[in-house]
């Protein structure tokens, strides 16, 4: 059916003018109905295209329309793609959590793309001003519904469209790969069998051929790892030497890179003819490319593609391999799930990959499916053929995935591998969720909840359901968990969220991790480094690994410190470690960004949760912590990073040249400060932000310089901010002893300080202002008073 005929006001938006048979078929249920609408096709058959028909029919409404993408690189994709609705004057705002939020842009746009973890933020905090334009989804499209099934993110997704129906209600279309339950979706999203669709292997565009190629085990893993390129490229050369292009999938970026140089080297041995060594423009073409392994690469046909190239490198990867330069592309997954750069044959090379916070883990079975469906070029293949080379004792079921497909399961309720209690599991983390938001208020609530839920969904159709009294059960049982440790409140069968509670909910705290968190307030005094261990032992890094050479860097950095750990956490603790100095051994540098990524978010969560039931002192310790591990700068410098504008780069800059706190930026001006390194316009911004932070003038008043032995006196004093305000922590001691403790709101405060001339023949009193949430050192200041007979 021709574009301009169905759509005529959006025929700009597509990149084609014909919408192709499986497209055609189901343009009725999304343009003449206003029903949710589910479909299930074969990976390639242009399911995008009806996500952006939907899209046109929301914004001819004058909607907004939501695009839920799989993962956050997709999201940046589809920003690019789109220009074609700004080019027809819509807008496209991106929301993910590398960018910061401009609320006026999401709450104009048109179309947004979230990832579901992004949009499972924005629905919690949908009450907010920040947030609130998640309110005005009129249409909300899930991209790869049957992530569903993923493990770590197939719950979070789940939770995130029930809480969206909710609070909006706006017509849900969702696509899937190929999957046998597609009729388990429609009935979660009430889709009706007339918008409900199950496109089979007919419509794919090239028919698929996919099988399991098993290999010879080596020596060790390296050894392996070579067996198995080697047994792909003999997959592939058939396809290559006639012409045809290969797509091989490999578990890291680094490996597509080494795999390529390897298969530089074979293709030479084996005399396979590549055409783009002759041919001289691409050669010119070629010596434009940024990463300098891959511009020698292109040249004999070998591309590589992962998230880690330059954006203009990978745009040029993809579009020499849609033209044919490059006969053998290596690549990470996720080019399976974005750009649609088909070819001849597709081959699995690793089926396990290395995960930093997981360790070793198997490819998730819908990653599998999702890449050998990128096998067939239309136009140009009559025929896809797609390999997953793997183990022998594997093989089995990978012949299984392949001939039955996945089932999508709900995950919500499925138990950890690691987790140690039964309980413990995402049904928990979510229910707390809802509890926090105050959508469940009692156990009817939470039953009503889970009614929403594609778990209820699948559990209706389990052999072992019966009635309602099973999930009504587990539901029971969540409750008391969450009872039991602190973050729900029960009164009779209602149900209230503790102030834990709503602390794990918002910064999306696994709930061992928050009651560890919360446990660690307890202890009258900790360090920096037991911060660091509290951050290195939760749940989050519970799977990390460490392999024998990492094992030896970890040791180099952290000595005999936390050696009760076990290898993973201490690798974790050893990454944070060096990082605070801003340095890393080399060693630990391919999983340390990620790693200090997820430490950031736990420090920031471990500063909250001290905040609220910990002391001032213990808040601004984590304070300090979080910011060195975040800009890699010494404990005597990092009240440099509390002064706005001041990231790890000017830090690092004002540190070397003898900075060490606001005070001196604000006395040494603008004029040293550029000489240090800042440009002059940065330097005044600097200074400017510098005055900005409190600066404690302590007024001693009629304080006395000596007492009578067994005489009593009570004085004031005043505590005041000459410059910025900020919450303070007080506290008054004598001899080191506490006397006195108030928060405060700095201003300016006064304090009783009671002087007694007890047996001391000396009296030590000092003030201590803490700020709880800036990394600013603590501020002391001091006087002597002399007990006199």
């Amino acid at each position: 059916m021709p574009v301009s005929e169905v759509l005529p006001g959006f025929a700009g938006a597509f990149p084609f003018e014909r919408f192709n048979a499986m497209q055609s078929e189901a343009l009725p249920a999304l343009l003449d109905s206003e029903d949710n609408v589910v479909v299930s096709a074969p990976t390639a058959s242009g399911k995008t295209a009806i996500a952006e028909v939907a899209i046109c029919r929301t914004l001819d409404a004058d909607g907004t329309a939501l695009f839920l993408a799989p993962l956050r690189a997709l999201t940046n994709e589809k920003e690019r793609e789109w220009e074609r609705f700004e080019d027809l004057g819509y807008s496209v705002y991106v929301v993910t959590g590398e960018r910061d939020l401009n609320p006026r842009r999401a709450e104009r746009a048109d179309i947004l793309v979230m990832t579901p973890e992004k949009a499972d933020s924005a629905t919690r905090k949908h009450d907010t001003r920040r947030y609130s334009f998640i309110e005005d989804v009129d249409c909300c499209v899930i991209d790869e519904v049957h992530l569903l099934d993923s493990d770590r993110r197939g719950s979070v997704l789940e939770v995130t469209i029930s809480r969206l129906r909710r609070l909006c209600d706006p017509r849900v279309v969702a696509l899937s790969a190929t999957m046998p339950n597609v009729d388990d979706v429609a009935a979660w999203l009430d889709a009706p069998e007339e918008t409900t669709f199950a496109f089979g292997e007919e419509y794919r565009p090239v028919p698929l051929e996919a099988d399991v190629a098993t290999y010879s085990h080596g020596e060790n893993a390296f050894a392996d790892k070579y067996r198995r390129l080697y047994r792909a490229l003999d997959l592939t050369e058939q396809h290559i030497r006639d012409e045809g292009q290969a797509l091989v999938f490999v578990s890291s970026r680094q490996d597509t890179v080494q795999a390529a140089k390897t298969t530089r080297d074979e293709l030479t041995e084996r005399d396979i003819p590549i055409g783009a060594r002759g041919d001289y423009d691409f050669h010119n073409d070629a010596a434009d490319l940024q990463n300098d392994t891959l511009r020698q690469s292109v040249l004999d046909g070998v591309g590589f593609h992962h998230a880690g190239l330059a954006r203009e490198d990978k745009n040029r990867v993809e579009e020499w391999f849609r033209e044919g330069k490059i006969q053998i592309l290596f690549s990470t997954s996720t080019l399976a799930w974005g750009v649609n750069l088909p070819a001849r044959c597709v081959v699995i090379r690793d089926t396990k990959l290395h995960d930093p916070l997981e360790g070793e883990v198997d490819m998730s079975p819908l990653d599998v499916l999702q890449m050998l469906g990128r096998a067939g070029r239309p136009g140009y293949d009559d025929r896809g053929y797609a390999w997953v080379v793997c183990d022998r004792s594997d093989a089995d079921r990978y012949r299984a995935l392949l001939k039955d497909g996945k089932t999508i399961e709900s995950r919500l309720a499925e138990t950890p591998n690691e987790a140690s209690d039964p309980v413990a599991t995402d049904l928990a983390v979510h229910l707390n969720a809802e509890i926090a938001l105050g959508t469940v208020g009692d156990v009817e609530d939470a039953m009503d909840w889970l009614e929403t839920t594609f778990y209820y969904v699948r559990a209706q159709r389990a052999s072992d359901y019966v009635a309602g009294d099973a999930l009504r059960e587990r539901v029971s049982d969540t409750l008391q968990w969450l009872v039991d440790r602190e973050f729900v409140e029960m009164d009779g069968l209602s149900v209230e969220p503790t102030a834990l509670g709503r602390l794990a909910s918002s910064f999306y705290l696994r709930l061992e991790t928050a009651r560890r968190f919360a446990d660690l307030t307890d202890r009258e005094d900790f360090s920096e480094l037991d911060v660091l261990r509290a951050v290195a032992s939760t749940t989050e890094f519970q799977s990390v690994s460490a392999r024998s050479d990492e094992e030896e860097a970890v040791a180099a950095v952290l000595g005999d410190a936390a050696a009760d750990l076990e290898a993973g956490p201490r690798k974790v603790l050893a990454i944070l470690r060096a990082g605070m100095n801003g340095t890393t051994p080399s060693a630990l540098k391919s999983d340390a960004w990620i790693i200090r990524q997820n430490a950031l978010r736990l420090l920031a969560a471990l500063r909250a949760v001290v905040d609220r039931f910990g002391t001032p002192e213990q808040a601004n310790l984590v304070c300090r912590v979080e910011a060195r591990v975040d800009h890699g700068i010494s404990d005597d410098a990092v009240g440099l990073t509390a002064i706005d504008g001041v990231g790890a780069t000017r830090v690092g800059k004002l540190a070397a040249a003898g900075f060490r706190t606001p005070a001196d930026l604000v006395e040494a001006g603008t004029d040293r400060l550029a000489a240090a390194g800042l440009g002059e316009g940065a330097a005044e911004r600097v200074v400017e932000h510098a005055r900005e932070l409190p600066a404690i003038d302590v007024d001693w008043g009629g304080f006395p310089e000596t007492v009578g032995r067994g005489e009593r006196a009570l004085h004031e004093v005043t505590v005041r901010t000459t410059a910025g305000s900020a919450r303070a922590g007080l506290r008054v001691t004598v001899n080191g002893r506490e006397m006195t403790r108030k928060d405060s709101y700095l201003g300016e405060t006064t304090l009783p300080v009671a002087v007694f001339g007890g047996d001391d023949a000396d009296l030590e009193f000092s003030v201590h202002v803490t700020f709880p949430d800036l990394p600013l050192p603590p501020v002391v200041h001091s006087r002597s008073v002399r007990v006199v007979e």
